[in-house]
This record gives C-alpha cells, structure tokens and sequence, in this order.
C-alpha cells in the first residue's frame, strides 16, 4: 500500500468517525492466476463507507457496485472512490430491494452487507443463494430464526460467511489472547464484555449531516444511523448490540472450536436515558413531540451466560445515558486477570498476576502497557504500519484483510456463519429473557455438535 493512499484512509475515516460511530471451506470461486476480489456493497452509509474507503486501498480488489436507498450516501460512496482515484461503481439505489438487481451480478465475487440491522439475514440469505461470498457486518437478530436460515443457506449453498467483528482485532484483545493461549492466565473462568457507549448522538440528530448529533429528531426527519437505528430502542428491550463485547472474549473461550455457549439470562434497567436527552436539548423540551415517545429498552441491560466449559460471561449494554466508551472487558483466570478501562490503548488497562507481582505488589494493580507491548500478537507485529491511520485504531484493516485474504487463498473465515448466529442470537434470547423476567434461555448449538471437534483458528494464520 502506499503511503498516500493510507493518508487519505486515515484523513477520510477520521471524518466518518467524526460523525460518531465508533462454514466450514470456502467454495472455489477463484482459479489459479486470479488476482482481484470483486466486491459489491450492500449498505453505504456510515459504516459500509469505512469498509469501502479501506478496500479501497488494495490493489487485489475491484469495487463493481452498490446498493442503499438513500441516494446521499451513496453519493458520500462515490466521492470516496473518486479520492481514491477509484472507477465509480455501479449504483442501485431504487429502494430497499435494489439489493436484489445487485446480487443477479455475475461479476461480483462477494458482498460486504451494513445496511439497517433488520436487513442483515435477509439479504446475507439473498445473496448466498447467488453465490455470493457474504461479509456481514455487526448487531443482534431479530429472532433466533433467522439465525438458523442464515446458518442452514450456507451450508446448503457451500458459500461461506464471514462476521466482520471488528474488536476480535483490537490491538489490545488481541494481546490479551495471546496471553491467554501462552497460559498465562491458567484455566479461564469468567469474562465480561460490553457495549458501553454513549450513543446519544448517533441516535438523535437534526437530519443532516452537519446536524449529526445535535437535536431530538429520529426516524424520518433523522440522519444516518437515526433514521433506523432508534426505533429498535422503541420497540426492543434486550441486548440489542452484542457482538463487540461477546466477540474478543469467545475467540478467548474457543466458542464453537471446542466450547460453547449453552444459556443466558437477561435483566434490564428502567429507561431513563432517551428521553431525558429529548426534554433537556434545546432542540427538544416537553412540547415536542419525540417527549411523548416511550422507549422500551432499558438503560443498562445485563446478561449473563454460561459456556459448555464452565465458563461464565457477562455483557453489558450501555447506550443511553452520560457514560465514557468503554467496553468494560475482564478475563479472569486461575492464574491472571485483565480489565480494559478506556479506548484500548495498551496503558488504559489493568492487569494482575499473582505469582508474578511478588510480595510489594501483592494484591496491586499493575498497567497493562508493558505487558500488552511484550505480547503484541503476530498479526500486529507484521501489519501495524499498514493498519495505520485504519478506522478504528487500526481494527478495520485487519477484519478486512482477513476477509480478502480468505477468499483469495480458498481459507475458512476465522469468523465464520457459526460464531455469526450465535452471537447474533444473544439479542432475541435476551428480549424473551427479560419479558419473562430474567428466566434462563438455552442458546441453540448452532454447528449441531460439530463444536467438539472443530479447532480454534482466529488469529492463528500469519494473516488471519
């Protein structure tokens, strides 16, 4: 990659951010000599935008076309390939399924799906149906259904499916992993995770783009992520966002390569948040009409879940109230523990190892830092220039390198359809938790017993 290109990554990826937002083979699509991966975007807003500006800065891709139906957005798509001295793709943006005339594309190779959450299985089904390598981005499903349809399509169609988990990558976790599989933490015993976050920006704004957080309006006169994203807080009240805290912690947990998740049990807050925020902006007050809008999820929304191992894993959803970003991880062990406090810089974390702290240091704290420095894992160690000024501190080069790299190299996804469904599956298990207050869940084994003799391969290739 050459320099140039990456200063525009980072320089574009920073104004997106700015806005915000923080199976089993692989079919045979390439034949030897094929140099380029050729992708179509089914999303272009805000966070599909990040995806395409990095894809575009590798020279074994070609960009053929995209789909949203907001029209700005795709325009936003376009002025990011143009700056990167990229051809304009091709642009569908006739409605909600204008994804569909993409997908009939013979000469897309896979897709990177960041619409709307409620489309996600939708058309990550649509387009394994036409052979479509998928790559679908972050959320919660809509019902545990739609979990084993997406499932059951890629193992009937061959085609396989990627979950482009961005935080499995942070330079952090990744570290912390590393411990983990050099034993330093002894057996593992409990982890906790999160998405803490104050998103009250993000889901309430003035409808357009230099209003991006400043106002009460949502749904129809929202912008972005508003226009969409708030009516789940309405209508839901679960752990509607649990991929980036679940994620890290089961690769850590060999979820699904020897372990699984087997239940959970949800407890969630009042909901204060929202609609305080509404009341007290100066765009809002009581006389608005957003005021009399009854939010269905709560604050804080807590869910615990056991593993097959023993193991025990608490989630934390925290969108709607005052609150610094913090992910809240903790892996605990027989031998060490871990808590990150802040953004994932190395000296924002705590560790503690007994045997190695020595009797001035017993029962102390010590920054993370050093350590996190002296186990940096491989894969950082080979492409922390390239990931450089990377959206997200870096993360989003690597979840897409590693989709890219697969498909080149006929390689199972690290993140594959099953750790998709089953993460995914956290958010209608934990509304019907809590409508049922808090009775305990079985989440669905997914591979169907195939778990037990599956073997871990996140972050074990020299590119993946």
């Amino acid at each position: 990659m050459h320099n140039d290109r990456r200063a525009f990554i980072r320089d574009t990826t920073l104004a997106i951010l700015g806005f915000g937002l923080m199976p089993r083979g692989v079919k045979a699509f390439y034949q030897p000599g094929d140099q380029k991966v050729r992708l179509g975007f089914i999303g272009v807003g805000l966070r599909g935008q990040t995806h395409l500006a990095e894809l575009a800065l590798r020279d074994d891709v070609e960009i053929i076309a995209m789909h949203d139906p907001d029209a700005n957005m795709v325009a936003m798509a376009q002025q990011l390939l143009a700056k990167a001295n990229r051809p304009k793709a091709m642009a569908y943006v006739n409605g909600n399924e204008g994804y569909l005339e993409l997908l009939r594309r013979k000469d897309i190779d896979a897709v990177i799906i960041s619409s709307p959450w409620e489309w996600h299985v939708q058309q990550g089904i649509a387009a394994l149906e036409t052979g479509k390598i998928v790559g679908m981005e972050v959320c919660g499903a809509m019902s545990v259904d739609d979990c084993w349809a997406i499932v059951r399509t890629s193992e009937k169609t061959g085609v396989p499916v990627m979950m482009l988990e961005n935080v499995c990558y942070r330079r952090d976790v990744m570290a912390v992993m590393n411990m983990v599989r050099q034993g330093m933490f002894g057996e593992l015993v409990h982890a906790q995770g999160g998405y803490q976050h104050d998103l009250r920006h993000v889901l309430f704004n003035s409808g357009a783009p230099n209003g991006y957080g400043d106002g009460v309006e949502f749904g129809a006169k929202g912008w972005s992520e508003a226009k969409w994203r708030t009516q789940h807080y309405v209508d839901r009240n679960g752990e509607l966002y649990p991929t980036h805290g679940l994620g890290p912690v089961a690769v850590m947990m060999d979820i699904n390569r020897g372990n699984r998740l087997t239940r959970l049990s949800s407890i969630a807050s009042k909901a204060r948040g929202a609609h305080k925020h509404i009341m007290e902006h100066p765009k809002g007050g009581a006389a608005h009409p957003n005021a009399s809008v009854e939010f269905k999820c709560g604050d804080v929304v807590s869910t615990q879940i056991q593993c097959a191992n023993g193991e025990t894993i608490l989630l934390t959803h925290d969108t709607t109230l005052q609150r610094p970003y913090n992910l809240g991880f903790r892996v605990q062990g027989t031998e060490g523990l871990w808590q990150d406090t802040g953004w994932g810089d190395a000296e924002q974390g705590m560790v503690y190892f007994e045997k190695r702290a020595g009797k001035e240091k017993r029962h102390r704290w010590d920054n993370s830092k050093a350590w996190i420095e002296q186990y940096d894992h491989p894969l950082w160690k080979r492409y922390a220039s390239q990931a450089e000024g990377a959206g997200h501190g870096g993360m989003d080069f690597f979840v897409d390198h590693a989709f890219i790299e697969c498909i080149k190299r006929k390689q199972p996804f690290p993140l594959d359809v099953y750790d998709m469904a089953t993460w995914y599956a956290i958010t209608p298990l934990s509304e019907k938790s809590i409508a049922e207050g808090g009775q305990v869940q079985d989440i669905p084994d997914f591979t169907v017993g195939k778990w037990k003799e599956r073997k871990p391969n996140f972050g074990f290739s020299d590119d993946h």
